[in-house]
């Protein structure tokens, strides 16, 4: 997975939401040891503080915790990290159905339109 980056807002959240979809997606797992921070940055092409910064906001949310010497570690509590990749979908469904209705779908059509986008997929 590659970083990718927007100029709309600060490069560290948008670092704390790709290190989440990291972790809810699988790429890191829970209680896997994360890379280093020079690690991370070089892969992402970011300042070693703008990660750090990133890393520690991910701390104050309890998703990554420091173990003294040996490095960050993605948190164990898997109900934490679905909770997490629910909130996530729940955001993308919630802007999903917004801009159909921005466009003049209703809720319905937009259900109805996904089921038959969906048949046409398999």
């Amino acid at each position: 997975m590659s970083w990718d980056f927007n100029d709309d807002r600060p490069i560290y959240m948008q670092l704390m939401e790709q290190i989440q979809l990291r972790i809810v997606s699988g790429i890191y797992k829970a209680g896997e040891k994360l890379p280093s921070v020079r690690d991370m940055a070089g892969d992402a092409a970011v300042n070693p503080n703008t990660m750090q910064k990133a890393l520690t906001e991910l701390e104050r949310t309890g998703l990554v915790f420091t173990q003294r010497t040996s490095g960050r570690f993605i948190t164990e509590d898997i109900n934490m990290i679905k909770n997490i990749r629910n909130g996530l979908a729940r955001d993308q469904i919630e802007k999903f159905l917004h801009n159909m209705e921005r466009i003049g779908y209703t809720k319905q059509e937009t259900i109805q339109l996904i089921e038959i986008i969906s048949k046409e997929m398999k």
